[in-house]
């Protein structure tokens, strides 16, 4: 993964995404110019989803970092950038090159999602990041309580005592 260019890594969260949910009636777009960024100049969004249904959007900005580099220093701008966004949206991020401090920073931010889908596509403990913040937005409340049952009250009897 190293060797994984941005736009290949935008490309996998698209894969990603239309995997596992298309059915649900989205649609997904790449590279949407969407305004102007915090510092004026033409915004494209990345990756963004909107579910046909209910008329919302998402916007996802990918960030791939396989080596140590300049892409730390884009950060604290793409972030701000994101929470400029007058839409839901986040940042989804993958690789070993950031520094500890932009990791922290990036792990620390509710617009941001680690994300590194596998091959087969399905969603994982790599995935479960950039899932909760599609859930949370598009109200995909089976995605938040998968593998869990309802709570269901159970009358005690002489015997549970």
């Amino acid at each position: 993964m190293v060797g994984m260019t941005g736009n290949e890594y935008a490309q996998l969260i698209t894969r990603y995404i239309y995997a596992n949910y298309h059915a649900r009636g989205i649609k997904i777009f790449r590279e949407v110019f969407a305004g102007k960024t915090v510092i004026g100049k033409n915004r494209r969004i990345d990756v963004f989803v909107v579910d046909e249904a209910t008329n919302r959007a998402y916007a996802i900005e990918c960030k791939f970092q396989g080596t140590q580099g300049t892409a730390d220093e884009k950060i604290p701008y793409a972030l701000e950038d994101i929470r400029a966004l007058r839409m839901g949206g986040c940042i989804a991020y993958a690789g070993e090159g950031w520094s500890a401090g932009v990791l922290h920073m990036l792990r620390a931010s509710p617009f941001a999602a680690y994300c590194l889908p596998a091959p087969a596509l399905a969603p994982a403990e790599s995935t479960k990041e950039l899932d909760h913040l599609l859930a949370m937005h598009f109200h995909w409340w089976d995605i938040i309580t998968r593998d869990k049952k309802p709570y269901r009250e159970v009358h005690a009897t002489k015997l549970d005592l």
